[in-house]
């Protein structure tokens, strides 16, 4: 598994120490780092497969000012995938509109056979990466049929019934941004988190702080954030994902042929 990270809010605002604190939970997520500095006209994409407390790219990163309103970060425990930069997170695409879409992920998709013929198009070799191919061609499917761009309400009515259908039988928290919109879904009891202040929205698969306000974002919802509001919320799918013996299995024998050890990389 991995832990995943947002900072959303409607300024810029300086997130060295939140990312310092999260960065600090990498000797169990050992397997690579990234971090998005997500803006209108210069997107900050970072991301290695070592250790984040081993990288000398992200000390030098954070010895100066990261400062933003949208900021996400990743730090990897590899269960689907090679240890290589190409299946660190974040990942990038663009839709057919030229709008860049984002995508971070914590969880394990165990079947959803819509995926699989992504394998072949994918830069990495991870369910993560497939997901967001997954739905930028929804995306893309759905603006064609309209002859015009989707809305921000349209895209996230559409994302709302793909993560409520990509969650069956699967650990599905994601944290995705479309240039204009952070999408928010978690589907696995105390997993992901919240903290709500004058700062902004901050997300995060742990609380980063002893602060008493953190609380475990709802289950089996999709949220939408815009400019450190919840300005969309999904009904509720019945999909909350429960792990079990045979997903324990299903890991060990994964790791076991990408030579990823006993479970303690």
């Amino acid at each position: 598994m991995c832990e995943i990270f947002c900072f959303n809010s409607d300024k810029p605002k300086q997130v060295n120490q939140c990312l310092e604190c999260f960065y600090n939970h990498s000797d169990e997520h050992p397997h690579g780092w990234g971090l998005a500095n997500m803006q209108p006209d210069d997107s900050i994409i970072n991301k290695e497969p070592v250790k984040a407390s081993c990288s000398e790219h992200l000390k030098n990163i954070l010895s100066s000012p990261v400062v933003g309103k949208n900021v996400f970060a990743h730090i990897r425990l590899a269960t689907v995938g090679e240890i290589i930069s190409p299946n660190c997170h974040p990942f990038i695409e663009a839709d057919d509109n030229n709008r860049s879409w984002m995508l971070i992920h914590n969880g394990t998709v165990f079947h959803y056979p819509e995926l699989d013929k992504y394998v072949e198009k994918e830069n990495g070799d991870t369910d993560s990466e497939r997901i967001l191919l997954y739905i930028i061609d929804k995306v893309n499917e759905f603006e064609h049929s309209k002859g015009a761009p989707s809305t921000i309400k349209e895209r996230f009515n559409l994302l709302t019934n793909i993560v409520a259908d990509l969650a069956c039988g699967n650990k599905l928290n994601l944290m995705i941004y479309d240039g204009d919109l952070t999408y928010i879904h978690s589907n696995m009891k105390d997993s992901l988190y919240y903290l709500n202040n004058d700062d902004g929205f901050l997300i995060a698969s742990t609380p980063l702080d002893d602060d008493e306000n953190w609380q475990p974002v709802e289950l089996n919802k999709l949220f939408g954030l815009i400019d450190g509001n919840i300005i969309f919320e999904s009904e509720e799918h019945d999909n909350e994902f429960f792990f079990t013996d045979e997903h324990l299995k299903w890991f060990e024998e994964s790791m076991k042929e990408n030579n990823l050890g006993d479970g303690n990389e």
